[in-house]
Order: structure tokens, then C-alpha cells, then sequence
């Protein structure tokens, strides 16, 4: 993690997954966050300021289905497993998906603990925690917007539909048995 002085500078944009708030500090980009409540974007250094406009250009991009891969300076805060993780799922192509088994095997961890470093993913949709799907089909949690309904759409979007996976399955059936628990 880079240690800087500079104070971070935010723009929000909005995006087809809800409204989204981009963070720079130091001449990378630190966070990727889901904000419905558009602020005005909060000013600081030009080079920070110039890499949320390339940032939004390529989220634009991406969205329209016109960039797969992402190219700007990242930091995302985090352990060392995390990071490892994060670099993972940076390897994984556009259109594809990965397992959390398969991903914890690449990063010599456990799949539940590489469930947890994506949910702690400071930067969503450029380091891609969506493509990131658990096993037998099953789409897996996902923190960012509105859960799991947002990580169907980037997938859908990806044309990314892991193998046996139905995308407009109920993530969880409730059975009679839960409800009368």
C-alpha cells in the first residue's frame, strides 16, 4: 500500500448497476464503491482528478460493452491474502468465470476465506469480485449495489454464466421447513 500525503478525490457517476463513487489518492485508484445519492464530486490533486476521468471513461466503456479490460494504476487496501486474492481475480479473463475452490487453490488458501477477500473487494467491477462464483453452478454472495442481483447483471453483461448456473434462479429457496422455523 502506497503512503501518501494527499487527500483522496471522489466523482460519482451513475451506471446501469446503480450509482457508483470512484476514489483517488496519490495517483491510484483506492476504492469503487456503490452510492446512490449523488454529491457533488469532491475536488483535490490534477493528477487524481485526471485519473477519475480516465477511470469513468473506461467504466463507460466497459458498460457499453466496448473495454474488457481495465488499464489504471490500483491500490486497493487489504492483508496480504487479500491483495493475493485481489491479483487473482484480476486474472480473470472478461467472459469468464472462476470458483472461490479453484481460486483458493491459485492463491494456497481456502475458498471461504477467498469469499471473504471478495467481500472486502475496496475496488468491485475493476478488480472483478463478480467473476468470482461458487461451485455446482451456484452464483455465490456478492457485497456490492444490491447483492446479488448486481453481480447477475455484471455476469449477464460479461456474457459469463457459469457452467450449470440458471443467473435468474432465487439465490436461496425458502422451504416450508425455514419458514416455520
Amino acid at each position: 500500500m502506497s503512503v501518501s500525503s494527499a487527500l483522496p478525490v471522489s466523482r460519482y457517476i451513475a451506471s446501469p448497476v446503480g450509482g457508483l463513487r470512484l476514489t483517488a489518492c496519490g495517483g491510484v485508484l483506492t476504492h469503487l464503491t456503490w452510492d446512490d445519492a449523488p454529491k457533488a464530486s469532491v475536488s483535490g490533486e490534477a493528477a487524481d482528478a485526471a485519473l477519475l476521468e480516465r477511470a469513468v471513461v473506461q467504466l463507460a466503456a466497459y458498460f457499453a460493452g466496448e473495454l474488457t479490460t481495465f488499464d489504471l494504476p490500483l491500490d486497493p487496501a487489504g492483508s496480504p491474502f487479500q491483495r493475493r486474492v485481489w491479483e487473482g481475480m484480476l486474472r480473470i479473463p472478461h467472459g469468464r468465470t472462476r470458483t472461490y475452490g479453484d481460486l483458493a487453490q491459485d492463491v494456497d488458501g481456502v475458498a471461504r476465506a477467498v469469499g471473504r477477500a471478495c467481500g472486502a473487494n475496496p475496488i468491485p467491477i475493476i478488480v472483478p469480485c463478480h467473476r468470482v462464483v461458487a461451485g455446482g453452478g451456484r452464483l455465490g454472495g456478492f457485497s456490492g449495489g444490491r447483492g446479488i442481483e448486481s453481480k447477475r447483471y455484471l455476469l449477464a453483461h460479461e456474457h459469463a454464466v457459469p457452467e450449470g448456473a440458471d443467473l435468474f434462479a432465487p439465490a436461496m429457496a425458502v422451504t416450508n421447513d425455514l419458514r416455520e422455523r
